[in-house]
């Protein structure tokens, strides 16, 4: 063999070797960049926006965060945010705690306010928000979801608040408030109801600004205690708003001082009407036939007959209380006469007060 192929196959041996003892190229540091927050939400009560997100735990390659920076909180008007440019707010990291096991997540919340010149300068328009976590560098993978509010200015809540128990329901009123008048904007007074010892509230209704101040709710259940308060509503058209951001939006005002109603039911059912009394017998067992008009109450449970003569104190001849309104006296004796009346009762044990009497004679 020659000389140089012998030396060229060493330098290759060599360069074998050599390459068997090296580690590959070396992996590229992190870059510490937390993930970006997905779970941003933002609800405006009056002239607040009350922000809260999940705070991230995970950089984007999948490791802990180490090096934590601040979170900015971003807005802009009219567009989404495309950069935080001056952030509402800086704020501190929240680093969870390392652990082995999975821990929950931690909850991240900040309150931004919506300045009354904004409002008025900008009434049909929304607001954007995001949030931006930057790690110790100053650097980020960029914003969170972004979340939109309407700009429409809100009214301070009605004022002298009250309520009414009544057999028909609560009755809710209040004094009337003055709106602006703005293009594209209406205003409408929205009733809560929440029973106490919960914490969900239910919608008892909503009436439009400029209507008689007063609602009634049917819709409680009797027995229980609530607590009701009123604020007023601010609703923007989708007409009046961008075509990308076309829908109906809404922004309630701040709330009245709850009133606080004990729903008992002391109510008797409206009295019964039109009641007559027809004799039946010849050739058989006689009785009396009585018949009425029928109440309407939802919570109705039936009458109650009572009969009695004359100089006699009356009797119900009833045991249950009668679903229909109708009722057969078999208990009559030829030769007498018979005076009638019915009342209603509820399900609660409400009686109404007699009806007019009806009277029948037995032959």
């Amino acid at each position: 063999m020659k000389l140089t192929s012998r030396l060229g196959l060493c330098l290759l041996a060599t360069a074998l070797l050599a390459a068997c003892g090296t580690p590959g190229p070396p992996l590229p540091p992190s870059l510490e960049l937390a993930r970006p927050v997905t779970d941003l939400k933002a609800t405006r009560k009056g002239n607040k926006v009350y922000l809260a997100w999940s705070v991230p735990s995970e950089t984007t390659d999948k490791h802990n965060i180490k090096h934590p920076g601040t979170t900015e909180v971003c807005s802009n008007i009219g567009s989404p945010v495309r950069e935080c440019g001056t952030p509402l707010a800086k704020l501190p990291f929240q680093k969870p705690a390392e652990t082995k096991k999975p821990a929950a997540k931690i909850q991240a919340s900040y309150v931004a306010e919506v300045p009354a010149t904004m409002q008025s300068a900008n009434p049909t328009a929304s607001a954007f928000y995001a949030v931006n976590v930057l790690n110790s560098y100053g650097k980020s993978a960029g914003l969170s979801n972004q979340v939109q509010l309407p700009l429409a200015p809100t009214l301070p809540p009605p004022s002298n608040f009250r309520e009414q128990l009544t057999a028909e329901g609560v009755r809710l009123s209040w004094e009337p408030v003055s709106p602006p008048t703005i293009s594209g904007i209406r205003f409408a007074y929205r009733v809560y109801r929440r029973e106490q010892g919960s914490n969900k509230d239910a919608v008892a209704g909503e009436v439009p600004v400029g209507s008689e101040p007063t609602l009634l709710d049917q819709s409680f259940e009797w027995e229980k205690t609530y607590d009701y308060r009123a604020t007023v509503v601010t609703v923007v058209s989708p007409e009046n708003r961008a075509p990308e951001n076309r829908g109906e939006q809404q922004v309630e005002g701040e709330d009245t001082p709850a009133a606080s109603v004990v729903a008992h039911d002391v109510f008797p059912p409206a009295i019964p009407s039109g009641l007559q009394a027809v004799f039946s017998g010849p050739g058989q067992k006689p009785f009396i036939d009585l018949v009425w008009a029928p109440n309407t109450e939802p919570d109705l449970a039936g009458y109650n007959v009572y009969r009695h003569q004359p100089g006699t104190q009356p009797v119900k001849i009833n045991s249950e209380p009668v679903k229909a309104p109708a009722f057969r006296d078999s208990a009559v004796v030829s030769g007498h006469d018979y005076f009638y009346f019915v009342s209603a009762i509820d399900m609660r044990g409400n009686e109404s007060e007699p009806s007019t009497e009806a009277t029948e004679t037995v032959p």
